[in-house]
């Protein structure tokens, strides 16, 4: 006979009351622990997903997604002029929020480098890549988006054609995805009063350049768009990412780059580095702190509830000493149930958080290795907790079961 389960059955509602909440603490602990591996994932979700061997950027600055950057759009072909790179492509990154059907949408927005980029590469749950350069968009499954709807970013109305999943920033915030040229326009778009405003401060400066009073022509060619004036440089990019050829010496090649004054080279393992260590080095220590605090007090809460359970039992334990039962029957009475408590918990703790994690605000991923640690550290905890009932158990006395 196995007194932990009988016991069990004598007080099922009242043991099953006390592994529920258990289960909940617990499930606390593994989402937090699952929300700091996604922010770690969401913040080198893009280095691995674009597979660039080299991110070039603004000089002294540390990348797109660490701070703003911004590169011509002629260093693209000065960097596959050098020896070694196979690719380079234009990237544009930014962030912006708008508002669709009366509720705030924020969204990040990342530009593809058509024709090169249709964001094949893009785990797509729903339609299609890209097909063409203007007008149609990619977007993640969280922002809540459908195929074919049609959302007002700037001045034009693009229409959703594919949507992906798993697709989040360092932020948490779902990403878009349209071409360069698309990216730029929404990035830069401006407001028609203005720019008829500044069209209007132009015309004005030119009223006090001899140049322009002596040239009525050139005075026209101010109310153009400013994409248009020849003097104005057109929108410039946040990155260049390069791709190495094949046995090609990567540091080579950003040794290289790295030479010419106006930019910084990054390989992907620095970006990455740049990343964990720069933006979310703050969320992940604190993420960790709180895990380890809740994981310290779940154990401190386990063993309370294992020394209160075993205070109800002290007359049964002391009855069992009466009749001569072996100190080993008692151990195995606290310590089994301490087990089945820790063991049921961490249960209702998994298939709990499966049903709640995904409604999460944030990407929580719970991985193998991950499961693994929290079940061996419940485990334990468990026996740890137990001491605190045995060493109760084994103070009481034969002759208590006595004194009613």
């Amino acid at each position: 006979m196995n007194l932990a389960a009988k016991d069990i059955q004598h007080n099922l509602g009242r043991f099953a009351l006390t592994v529920f909440g258990i289960g909940m603490l617990l499930m606390i602990v593994m989402g937090m622990g699952g929300i700091y591996r996604g922010l770690v994932e969401d913040a080198t979700l893009l280095v691995e997903r674009i597979g660039a061997d080299l991110w070039v950027v603004q000089r002294d600055t540390r990348g797109p997604f660490a701070e703003v950057s911004r590169v011509p759009k002629t260093l693209v072909y000065r960097v596959l002029a050098v020896p070694g790179v196979e690719s380079a492509r234009e990237f544009v990154f930014h962030t912006i929020q708008r508002e669709q059907n009366g509720k705030p949408l924020r969204m990040s927005v990342l530009g593809l480098s058509w024709p090169l980029d249709k964001g094949e590469w893009l785990p797509l749950v729903a339609g299609r890549p890209l097909a063409q350069n203007h007008y149609e968009m990619i977007a993640d499954k969280t922002l809540g988006l459908r195929p074919h709807e049609q959302i007002k970013l700037g001045k034009e109305t693009y229409t959703v054609v594919g949507i992906t999943g798993g697709m989040a920033s360092t932020a948490g915030d779902g990403m878009i995805f349209v071409t360069v040229w698309d990216s730029q326009a929404i990035q830069f778009d401006t407001p028609n009063e203005a720019i008829r405003l500044e069209r209007a401060a132009r015309e004005h400066r030119s009223e006090a350049t001899d140049l322009f009073l002596s040239q009525p022509v050139l005075t026209e060619q101010l109310s153009r768009p400013v994409a248009e004036l020849p003097a104005v440089a057109s929108p410039e990019l946040s990155a260049v990412v390069v791709r190495v050829a094949p046995g090609a010496d990567m540091d080579a090649v950003a040794a290289a780059i790295s030479t010419w004054s106006d930019v910084s080279v990054f390989t992907k393992a620095g970006q990455e580095d740049l990343l964990l260590k720069g933006m979310v080095d703050k969320s992940r220590r604190q993420l960790g702190m709180f895990r380890a605090l809740l994981t310290i007090i779940a154990a401190v809460i386990m063993a309370l509830i294992l020394y209160t359970l075993t205070l109800d039992k002290l007359h049964s334990i002391a009855l069992l000493k009466l009749i001569g039962a072996p100190n080993r029957v008692i151990l195995g009475l606290i310590l089994q149930q301490a087990i089945v408590l820790g063991g049921v918990g961490y249960g209702i703790a998994f298939l709990v958080g499966q049903k709640l994690f995904p409604y999460f605000p944030r990407r929580v991923v719970l991985t193998s290795e991950d499961l693994l640690r929290l079940a061996a550290i419940v485990l334990g905890i468990s026996v740890l907790s137990s001491l605190l009932g045995i060493w109760r158990a084994m103070r009481v006395e034969p002759n208590e079961a006595l004194m009613g």
